[in-house]
């Protein structure tokens, strides 16, 4: 039996995709956005699953997480496996990587983005994390439509120097240099990304060229601090109908996202 929705808004309602098929149509979804190269992997098991679905019951954005008690355990990260996180290691309080966000081609609804939001919103409260991270993605492996964009990046949402990731990735191209920080810049980045940088988000100084899942990523994380406070009053406004149930949607070795201590 499927899971009670979380949330609705509009067309669309968000639930804990836990089921063998809301986890399926979840992966189904990541194919198509991701292509062949986006199989289940070892995260999965580690990771609570969302899943947005129109009236029809048709997956039109999914996305998981994963929380970590402290700094010490991105190691263990998907994103730890492109970016050297040892800057981010002795940092105290939870931190949940965002990973495999997608939305069906074709979407143009806002509703789907805001109950995304409401939802991580949500959770981000009641486990007490002080950080959202994870990689943003661009399509394609080329960076040469994206050097505009990359150039705003490198301008204007640098991470801080205390806590930049260094380099782990063999294929990876340097934000600065290659384009024009001008006003339309913004159009070339990812509607997630941009819904990041919004709300205070700060990413790499260099992207990852990813041939598995054929895409570029940046790094991306956000101090829940950092967020400006009406922009954080919103957010939460709309996250006031979401009820997570206890002990629901977690792998069966990661620690519920409720609760304050002992995740592409």
């Amino acid at each position: 039996m499927s899971q009670a929705p979380l949330l609705e808004r509009g067309r669309y309602m968000v639930r804990i995709a836990e089921t063998g098929p809301d986890l399926a149509a979840a992966r189904a979804l990541r194919r198509v956005c991701f292509g062949p190269g986006d199989a289940a992997d070892d995260f999965d098991s580690l990771c609570q699953h969302l899943l947005i679905l129109d009236r029809a019951g048709a997956a039109a954005c999914t996305f998981r997480l994963r929380r970590f008690d402290t700094g010490a355990g991105l190691a263990g990260s998907y994103t730890a496996g492109f970016y050297d996180l040892g800057c981010l290691a002795t940092r105290a309080g939870p931190m949940i990587e965002l990973g495999r966000f997608c939305i069906r081609p074709g979407e143009t609804d806002p509703d789907i983005l805001r109950l995304a939001w409401a939802t991580l919103t949500a959770l981000v409260d009641r486990a007490g994390a002080a950080m959202l991270l994870g990689c943003a993605s661009f399509p394609g492996t080329d960076p040469a439509p994206f050097a505009d964009g990359f150039a705003l990046l490198a301008e204007r949402h640098l991470a801080p120097p205390e806590w930049r990731p260094g380099r782990r990735a063999a294929r990876t191209v340097p934000l600065a240099g290659g384009g024009v920080s001008g006003p339309d810049a913004s159009r070339a980045l990812p509607t997630l990304l941009r819904s990041y940088l919004g709300m205070g988000g700060r990413v790499s100084d260099h992207a990852v060229i990813d041939e598995d899942l054929g895409t570029l990523h940046v790094f991306m994380g956000l101090e829940v601090a950092a967020i400006p406070p009406a922009r954080a009053r919103a957010l939460r406004a709309m996250a006031e109908g979401v009820e997570i149930p206890a002990g629901q949607g977690r792998g069966p070795d990661t620690p519920p996202l409720a609760g304050g201590g002992a995740s592409a």
